[in-house]
């Protein structure tokens, strides 16, 4: 198993994944999701495992389907709107599993005032994003590929009419898991001193 900060130097998104996972070889990562920081401790996260081939496949389409959609209507070319969208129904389908992380405003705080309604949803959003960093890092801890997609935020309700995901349950990502098919190169990082700041903004190391 690689040290904690082996995994978040090592992780890529890998786009390009093979082999059969069995459900209990991802119940240890799932269970790190579940360990992340949340905003009240409102755990406002749940994750929709998908093993049905058909299921993924539905999915993939619904979405496909939303985007070419907004293609056509950004200008694009019906026919590179569609070729764009079965890459990307390729992608996940060829993936061996994929996992639909949710939010739910269930057990965050309401408020009468918008200003505070949308502060307490970011920090939902945060701990969610918190909670899928966990499930990546995890992952690749124990050997597996994945990579992040953030599509479902562009079509929630399709996403929500393909699995049966209630009206006030977000689809927040996409997360596709398997077996690393390639070994993408690390892309290029900001150096420390160009996104740290001391006690003022603008004042550099």
């Amino acid at each position: 198993m690689l040290d904690l900060w082996e995994a978040i130097k090592t992780r890529r998104s890998i786009r390009k994944l093979t082999g059969e996972l069995s459900f209990s070889s991802l119940l240890k990562p799932l269970e790190a999701a579940r360990w992340a920081p949340s905003a009240h401790n409102a755990q406002p996260w749940r994750f929709l495992l998908i093993l049905d081939p058909q299921v993924k496949r539905s999915l993939a389409e619904a979405m496909a389907e939303a985007w070419v959609k907004d293609l056509i209507a950004d200008g694009v070319e019906k026919e590179a709107a569609e070729k764009a969208a079965y890459r990307s129904v390729r992608m996940i389908v060829s993936s061996p599993v994929a996992i639909v992380v949710c939010l739910t405003m269930e057990d965050m705080q309401k408020y009468p005032d918008e200003r505070r309604r949308r502060a307490e949803y970011l920090m939902a959003v945060q701990s969610v994003a918190a909670a899928a960093q966990n499930l990546l890092l995890a992952l690749h801890a124990e050997g597996l590929g994945a990579c992040w997609l953030c599509a479902p935020l562009f079509c929630q309700e399709a996403v929500r009419g393909a699995l049966g995901i209630p009206s006030d349950v977000e689809p927040q990502a996409l997360v596709i898991v398997g077996r690393p098919a390639e070994s993408p190169l690390p892309p290029p990082r900001r150096q420390l001193n160009e996104v740290l700041f001391i006690n003022r903004w603008g004042v550099k190391p």
